[in-house]
């Protein structure tokens, strides 16, 4: 019991990864992807190939993970995000389909629908980090989803963060104030498929294999699943998504039902959950703090002065 536990807390962190990364997209730049399962699959694919034919080390390989899953962002970015709406959806769910048509295909690097086993264990200082022994794992999944939410925290409070928050309240007004979209959007898309890279890197290295089967489409609408129930815009609202779908989707296994509730289920219990929320918490669990405008314009010096409490507001001159 105690060790399929430490497996849902693993799996709770690498798709807090991905939730969190697709929250950046979604969340604060207001962008509709439908592909992030294809970057999820490139940092998992560019891992195993590495380590497997290449005889690379984990850390060199989650880094160049990071990296082809980032420039994949770019390579999509670039001809679709002068795209909106809908439009922009359908193009990302048609870069899914080809990523993963691409991985059957390609037998000779990806080895098709067979896929790619044996990934060797990570090794730290000389010692093997096991995902045999779950804690060890824990430790190292614990590591990058620290890391992944205090980078984009940071990110988000920053220049950049509040760019993307000016992009999704209104995309033009945004541009009349001479913020480049263009450019933010891409950044935004790339960094959230550098860190699905990453965690698509430690799916690898925990399942010791990959298959294309495994990042569908229906991945991608799991993880967008997980940033809508949290909260749309906020971080710990994105891990909170990842939480209680894991739970949801293993509950039968914690119960010990699986012989009742057919695989079928979990879809309608999904399904069920964001019909629920968008009638009754249509901004998710955790809201995003809304900028309190009137207590800058209060705090400024002009607004200080019309206010009438200011130094000398009230007196009569002479």
């Amino acid at each position: 019991m105690i060790d399929f536990l430490s497996l849902l807390v693993i799996y709770i962190g690498i798709y807090a990864i991905l939730s969190m990364s697709l929250n950046l997209i979604v969340g604060y730049t207001g962008l509709l992807s439908l592909c992030h399962a294809a970057f999820l699959a490139v940092g998992a694919y560019t891992t195993a190939i590495l380590m497997v034919n290449y005889h690379m080390s984990f850390w060199w390989s989650i880094l160049l993970a990071g990296i082809v899953a980032g420039l994949f962002g770019l390579l999509i970015g670039l001809p679709t995000l002068r795209l909106s709406g809908d439009y922009l959806a359908i193009a990302t769910l048609g870069f899914g389909q080809i990523v993963q048509n691409v991985i059957i295909n390609w037998d000779s690097l990806t080895r098709g629908p067979m896929g790619i086993p044996n990934v060797p264990m990570p090794t730290l200082f000389g010692l093997t980090i096991n995902p045999f022994v779950k804690w060890e794992f824990l430790i190292l999944v614990g590591f990058f989803v620290a890391l992944t939410f205090l980078v984009f925290r940071h990110l988000t409070r920053s220049r950049l963060g509040r760019a993307l928050e000016a992009i999704r309240e209104d995309e033009i007004a945004a541009a009349t104030m001479g913020i480049s979209t263009f450019k933010y959007k891409s950044v935004a898309f790339a960094l959230g498929s550098f860190f699905a890279g990453i965690a698509g890197s430690l799916w690898a290295a925990y399942n010791q294999s990959v298959f294309p089967g495994t990042f569908d489409f229906n991945l991608s609408v799991l993880i967008l699943c997980m940033v809508v129930l949290g909260g749309l815009g906020t971080h710990w609202g994105s891990v909170l998504g990842a939480v209680i779908i894991v739970l949801a989707s293993e509950l039968p296994r914690l119960v010990g039902i699986t012989d009742i509730i057919s695989p079928q289920f979990k879809q309608i219990l999904f399904g069920l959950i964001l019909v629920v929320m968008m009638i009754f918490r249509p901004s998710g669990l955790l809201t995003r703090r809304k900028p309190d405008f009137g207590r800058y314009a209060r705090l400024s010096p002009a607004g200080t002065n019309a206010g009438g409490t200011g130094a000398g507001a009230g007196t009569v001159q002479p």
